[in-house]
């Protein structure tokens, strides 16, 4: 492939007054630059297969929109504020254009950006909003930007023929807990990049073939999980295909190695509390202890950890004395563990 440069976006829609119904339908006609990291498969949230569904309309079985809603409306409500600090410390004029775009050459590449920047040489470039907490702010450490991130704004570049993308993102309360990050355009990368991205579409959605799963298996399983729905003890037994007894072994292997290395692991954390129970004993009832050697000072704690719960035995006496408190308290969430037992002659 050889990309030709020559090109100028097209509108597919203003997106000013769409419902949500109808802007989601409309990225259906396509890749949106939210959805080139599952298509890459570096996405922390979204698995290829899952993306696939969503394009041809298979909504999960369990469907865990409202379980992130309030993330998602903080995002969403706090890019205009982003766009402010980001100008205002910069000195760029940023201003947004409700509409979604195509690529000329890819009209499945879509764009629909939150905001774009004017240069005081007349060109312009791109502004991704970006919100995330304390905890998470790391993801952008050494002049980073997540990988997720970056392939959103590789494909708005390429779809918008625009060579600057900038990120900015909010991790605090202030314009101080602020990050700023800018990208140029990478031919050999978007190239790639386009590939796989017509790849999925011509080959996956408009045939209808669902995509291997490829990633991490917690990610994986997920997908699995939202796809099926929950478990279901009356379901008949399923007689699994001769082609997964290499992984059963794999699996039993692995369980093995594992159990030998948890208990080394014990052995190792006795040995350790072996080694400090002289200096609890000197404690008492103390939290903090100094040791001074030289020049060398160690500062020992030793503090409670407190947590408060309910254990089974009262959690059914409050199901039946007070049921009303009970279902509006009590929550039940699904997890499942995956097991094998060896039968017959080894």
């Amino acid at each position: 492939m050889s990309l030709n440069l020559n090109y100028q976006p097209e509108v597919v829609v203003v997106t000013e007054n769409l419902s949500r119904e109808d802007w989601l339908n409309y990225r259906r006609l396509g890749i949106g630059g939210s959805d080139c990291a599952a298509i890459m498969g570096v996405s922390p949230f979204c698995t290829k297969r899952d993306l696939y569904y969503d394009k041809i309309g298979v909504k999960p079985v369990m469907d865990e929109e409202e379980s992130n809603w309030v993330a998602k409306e903080v995002g969403h409500r706090l890019e205009d504020l982003v766009a402010e600090i980001f100008s205002k410390k910069t000195g760029l004029r940023v201003f947004p254009v409700r509409k979604m775009f195509r690529h000329p050459l890819y009209p499945f590449m879509l764009a629909d950006v939150d905001f774009f920047i004017e240069f005081p040489d007349g060109t312009y470039g791109i502004l991704e909003c970006k919100t995330t907490n304390y905890n998470c702010q790391d993801k952008w450490a050494d002049n980073t930007v997540p990988v997720n991130y970056e392939y959103q704004g590789r494909h708005y570049m390429a779809t918008m023929n625009i060579n600057k993308v900038y990120f900015a993102c909010l991790y605090g309360n202030n314009e101080d807990e602020f990050i700023i990050r800018y990208m140029e355009r990478d031919l050999e990368v978007e190239e790639d990049m386009i590939a796989e991205e017509e790849f999925f579409w011509l080959e996956n959605i408009k045939k209808r073939v669902e995509p291997e799963y490829t990633e991490k298996p917690s990610l994986v399983l997920e997908s699995i999980r939202k796809h099926f729905g929950p478990a279901d003890k009356d379901a008949d037994k399923v007689i699994l295909s001769r082609s997964h007894l290499i992984d059963l072994k794999k699996y039993m292997d692995l369980k093995a190695e594992k159990a030998k290395l948890e208990s080394e692991a014990k052995k190792l954390d006795e040995r350790m509390k072996e080694a400090y129970l002289g200096i609890v004993e000197e404690l008492g009832v103390s939290c903090t202890g100094i040791l001074r050697d030289g020049s060398t000072e160690y500062v020992v704690t030793y503090n409670p950890a407190y947590r408060t719960g309910i254990d089974k035995s009262n959690l059914e006496r409050l199901k039946i004395h007070h049921p009303d408190v009970y279902d509006d308290f009590v929550t039940t969430t699904e997890s499942r563990r995956f097991a094998v037992k060896k039968k017959g002659a080894a």
